[in-house]
């Protein structure tokens, strides 16, 4: 079996799944990972996949007047809502490389085809969390730069950087998955 070939990519590609599980419960779920973070004074708002602290959770959401005390139609916009909503590749490309990682784990004790999938599968979550990641950077830039011309102090968070690092993380897992296929998978016949 390629066991030495297929656990580099395995590897790399769980890290990447753990990365993004822990992005996908960001803010307001988990208020310690976030995208972005606003503070006025005492007031302190983190985003995250599914809500902002002090909001509900779910897919989408707009930057209320009431909640942040300006009106701001650049940031209330249906594209921002929108950009918000497509946040949701995040779980998505988790759950993608959690299946990735179960056919890792078929080609590290089964058969070289787990690890094709693998690799396969790796390949696609990281294309959908370069995605995410571009989502993040352009939606939460354009974010900052409204609320640092409100007065608000304003930067990107953690999960931004995690996001990052899962895809590279999934480029890894793809490259040395792709490497692993190359590798022996039958076993060798002692001859006394």
């Amino acid at each position: 079996m390629a066991v030495g070939q297929v656990i580099p990519g395995l590897f790399f590609t769980f890290a990447a799944m753990v990365l993004l599980v822990f992005v996908s419960v960001s803010a307001p779920t988990w208020d310690t990972i976030y995208f972005f973070r606003a503070s006025q004074g005492a007031r302190e708002f983190h985003f995250g996949v599914f809500g902002f602290t002090g909001s509900d959770t779910h897919i989408g959401y707009n930057f209320p007047q009431s909640t942040f005390g300006f009106d701001n139609s650049r940031l209330n916009s249906s594209t921002i809502h929108n950009l918000t909503a497509a946040l949701i590749l995040h779980p998505i490309a988790a759950g993608i490389s959690g299946l990735a990682v179960l056919f890792g784990l078929c080609g590290v004790g089964y058969h070289r085809a787990g690890t094709v999938f693998m690799s396969l599968l790796a390949g696609l979550a990281m294309l959908a969390s370069l995605v995410a990641w571009i989502i993040d950077m352009v939606l939460f830039g354009i974010a900052r730069s409204q609320f640092r011309n409100e007065g608000w102090s304003a930067q990107y968070g953690n999960a931004t950087w995690m996001t990052l690092g899962a895809t590279v993380s999934l480029l890894l897992g793809f490259c040395l998955g792709a490497c692993g296929t190359l590798g022996h998978y039958r076993k060798r016949r002692e001859i006394w």
